[in-house]
């Protein structure tokens, strides 16, 4: 994205690996803000970390390869003259591995602790799997708009003679892409990239659904896990329940809703804190939320 085409003295190699690096730091961006941080902070955390990302992957290789991290940028700059098409099916391949690479990283940190991860939550969709419920017709022609807006912006400030300030064509990419963000991340979580969607699709699989029609707002959770006789008591027990170790009830969380936990009961006595009453009805598992 920061140079007009690919300099000559770098080989394809080297380019590949330039597009591969640059494409595996945006989607490791992107998704690690969505899974671990959005709960927190909204899209605008999602909007902000794909806008440096891609401003400081620019920085870091565009000089290599021209900078694309996209297959969508590739075709433009192929389309516009600014690459060989010869190099086009090679540049999407490369971006395509550094997307699923950076997925799997992050696949992998939820393995290594023990908790689960919902990519589903953070991919791509339509109908119940678009933030706003939008159909499909709807969000091709939102990410076909801002793909192409996007698209144009790059060819602007890369293009020769551009009057761009020698330097800042990446930082206009980087809030070009934030902007765009804001906007499409209500839609279908925002894509505008390929590679992008692809890699979160591996993990994701189908959407989550429930029996009520809803979905969790919340995309990292914990292991579930059940309660055994007598543990109710301790701190991290309560925690995976659902309880509170003060006063037994439902633990609240904003935005999230409350989980039944099915814990086994046992009757008060006088040595002990007073136990929650057992439902008439076996309670669901419980899910712990962050």
């Amino acid at each position: 994205m920061a140079q007009a085409s690919a300099p000559a003295p770098y080989t394809l190699v080297s380019r590949l690996l330039a597009e591969l690096f640059g494409t595996y730091l945006l989607v490791f961006g992107v998704i690690g803000a969505a899974l671990f941080f959005a709960k927190d902070g909204g899209p605008l955390v999602i909007a902000l970390a794909v806008g440096l990302a891609v401003l400081t992957a620019a920085y870091a290789v565009g000089h290599i390869s021209g900078g694309h991290f996209n297959p969508a940028v590739s075709i433009g700059a192929a389309a516009a003259g600014r690459m060989p098409w010869r190099d086009l099916v090679p540049y999407i391949i490369a971006q395509l591995i550094g997307g699923i690479l950076a997925t799997l990283t992050l696949g992998l940190f939820v393995v290594v602790s023990g908790k689960t991860a919902d990519f589903a939550a953070v991919s791509n969709g339509f109908g119940g799997a678009s933030p706003m419920g939008l159909n499909l017709g709807s969000v091709v022609i939102a990410e076909i708009v801002a793909t192409a807006l996007f698209v144009y912006i790059i060819l602007g400030v890369t293009a020769p003679g551009a009057h761009v300030t020698a330097g800042f064509a990446p930082l206009a990419i980087g809030l070009a892409l934030t902007l765009v963000h804001l906007v499409m991340i209500p839609v279908d979580n925002s894509s505008v990239n390929p590679a992008r969607s692809l890699a979160t699709a591996i993990l994701g699989g189908r959407p989550r659904s429930s029996s009520s029609g809803c979905s969790s707002s919340r995309p990292w959770s914990a292991a579930s896990s059940r309660a055994s006789p007598g543990s109710s008591s301790s701190p991290d027990a309560a925690r995976r329940s659902g309880t509170t170790a003060d006063h037994g009830g439902p633990r609240r969380e904003p935005g999230a809703a409350v989980v039944q936990a099915a814990t086994s009961c046992r009757a008060p006595d006088s040595n002990s804190p007073a136990s929650p009453v057992c439902p008439a009805r076996a309670a669901r598992r419980p899910t712990t939320h962050w």
